[in-house]
């Protein structure tokens, strides 16, 4: 199993369309197996689907995300687990451990308010993100 992480500085970042690197960990019999950080190259939104499922990736971990990625995603057969923050590391372990808290119902639907280009990312609490209203659920 492969596993791809929104990545920054050791952490989930907190916007899938807007992340310029995945962590990427290989996964083989429940255990930790091997893991690269990927750069994406300055790819939006719908080229990152296609770019995991060129890295045949099975699941994803991000915080907010977008209703047309996660369709992208989905079509591309990549299980999403987004709404997630903190370490990028611990939340992989959280999943092999069967208990990671995600939120399967996460979006970002405030796509072009002022305050998401100056250093709003989805997922973040400062805008009651993260799954709980302000946009991002």
């Amino acid at each position: 199993m492969i596993v791809a992480v929104t990545y920054d500085q050791g952490n989930v970042f907190q916007h899938f369309g807007h992340t310029e690197q995945f962590k990427i960990y290989e996964i083989e019999n429940g255990k930790l197996a091997g893991a690269k950080i990927v750069d994406t190259k300055g790819s939006g939104h719908g080229a990152l689907a296609g770019m995991l499922s060129g890295l045949n990736v099975d699941a994803l971990i991000c915080g907010g995300i977008g209703a047309g990625a996660q369709i992208a995603l989905a079509e591309a057969g990549i299980r999403l687990y987004g709404g997630v923050s903190g370490s990028a590391d611990e939340a992989v372990n959280q999943l092999l451990a069967g208990n990671l808290a995600y939120n399967a119902d996460v979006h970002c639907d405030h796509h072009g308010e002022e305050h998401h280009g100056n250093g709003h990312y989805c997922g973040k609490d400062k805008h009651g993100c993260a799954g709980t209203g302000g946009g991002c659920q």
